[in-house]
């Protein structure tokens, strides 16, 4: 089976209403990226490298800004929403389409649960008797019905919810320079939290590398800017000016926080119980401070749930519109929303309220490590796309990125509580494989049909 001409794969998809503007794409890539990763999950990658985190997330900042880099120029020439996974099907091979469009899909879905996991864990601030179930479940309805809108509306939703968390970040960088330097009326807190409990590197170089299994789940979201390219008002312009944002922009949020984070508390009493802005703004006795903290992680693992489920649709839709699941997944209702597609993806948060109910005490880890074997394999897969795109130039960034991708994947092995990224990772390549033969001999057979019916 040979892949398809170019422009067939793009021209499948076609009928997504072109409203997303450069603003509305950079939001909703920020949505998706700015979530549990920096406010819930910092603490665990804390507790892998100490006060080194900081490096970690310099490493993973250039890997993400190789990416960017490769996606832009694949998105600008070909803008769809199923952007890396039509990518794959159309410079390696249809399985390759197809594995890093279910693997996303799957990964999002995941992901997504693991967003709604943590916000139940944020309302326990308030609400602590009620089981967080329910949480999950209330939130999945909101963002599912927020995702059937037209994606204009969708876009300027998701622009307001960002704002909160990115406004909150900037207040809580100033707040804790002031406390740092000791100007709120308390001694400077200075640097020492850094360089003591161990040092700077209280795990050495290893425990720095290790802390980027960590941090690199923090910047999945990247990609969000080229499926928003389907859905682009103008893809050669706002493309690569949104992607351009995205990357310097989250880069600068994420290594200034976590250096003021680490420079409050020290970094061994950071963890998942709760986030640990919340319990480092608490520590320091503002009134009021560290419930509204609590307020504005609690936007962000929404706003980021509500941008993954965007991501899983239009995964979803692509899926459908190349062949390899029901057409009436990649059905678009009159407001352009790929409806069909939209709620059998939110079925996979099903999923998460079970889990929250019957596991509430691992299931944000467990979810972590699960997601972020298909997060690294689809990183992966883009650097080596884009190397086939390019064909007889030779991006080095790109085989750099591919490297390191994919030395942080086999890294997982020795990261405590992310063992399963690998041992999931087998199984679900042959699952793919499997799967992949099924929606082709599917395909063939209703081919087959068809032509027999018109003879």
């Amino acid at each position: 089976m040979s892949a398809p001409a170019p422009h067939q794969a793009v021209d499948n998809e076609r009928g997504l209403v072109r409203q997303l503007s450069t603003g509305q794409q950079l939001m909703m890539a920020l949505g998706g990226a700015i979530g549990t990763g920096l406010f819930l999950a910092s603490g665990l990658s804390v507790g892998v490298a100490g006060p080194a985190i900081i490096v970690s997330y310099v490493i993973v900042a250039g890997i993400s800004l190789l990416l960017g880099r490769a996606l832009t120029e694949m998105a600008v020439r070909h803008p769809t929403a199923g952007a890396f996974g039509v990518y794959a099907e159309m410079y390696l091979s249809p399985f390759a389409g197809y594995a890093v469009r279910v693997s996303y899909w799957l990964m999002q879905v995941i992901a997504t649960g693991g967003q709604l996991v943590a916000a139940s864990i944020y309302m326990s601030y308030w609400f602590p008797q009620v089981p967080g179930a329910l949480w999950v479940l209330a939130f999945a309805v909101v963002l599912l019905y927020f995702n059937s809108r037209p994606v204009g509306r969708f876009g300027t939703i998701e622009y307001w919810f960002v704002m909160i968390k990115v406004v909150a970040v900037a207040v809580f960088v100033g707040l804790a320079t002031l406390v740092l330097a000791g100007l709120t009326g308390e001694p400077a807190v200075g640097t020492q939290h850094i360089t003591s409990h161990g040092g700077f590197w209280p795990f050495g170089l290893k425990g720095a590398w290790l802390g980027c299994c960590f941090v690199i789940y923090s910047f999945i979201g990247v990609e969000i800017v080229g499926v928003t390219s389907g859905e682009a008002s103008d893809p050669a312009r706002t493309i690569p000016a949104a992607m351009r944002r995205m990357v310097f922009g989250l880069s600068a949020i994420y290594i200034v926080t976590i250096t003021l984070l680490v420079a409050l508390e020290p970094w061994d009493q950071l963890g998942v119980v709760q986030s640990p802005f919340v319990s480092v703004l608490g520590g320091l006795g503002i009134p009021g401070a560290a419930g509204l903290m609590n307020f504005v992680v609690l936007s962000a693992a929404l706003s980021s749930s509500n941008a993954n489920l965007y991501l899983i649709a239009r995964t979803l839709f692509s899926l459908s519109r190349a062949g390899f699941v029901p057409s009436t997944l990649g059905a678009i209702t009159s407001a352009g929303a790929p409806l069909n597609a939209l709620l059998v993806s939110g079925l996979g948060l099903g999923a998460a309220v079970l889990v929250r109910a019957y596991w509430p005490d691992t299931a944000y880890v467990w979810f972590f490590g699960v997601a972020l074997f298909g997060a690294l394999f689809v990183w992966l897969m883009i650097f080596v796309t884009h190397i086939a795109f390019c064909g007889s130039r030779r991006p080095l960034t790109s085989y750099v990125g591919a490297l390191l991708v994919g030395a942080i994947l086999l890294s997982t092995w020795w990261v405590p509580g992310l063992e399963s990224t690998l041992v999931a990772g087998g199984p679900w390549l042959l699952l793919l494989a499997v799967g992949y033969r099924v929606s082709v001999a599917g395909r063939v057979s209703k081919a087959a049909g068809s032509d027999t019916s018109s003879s």
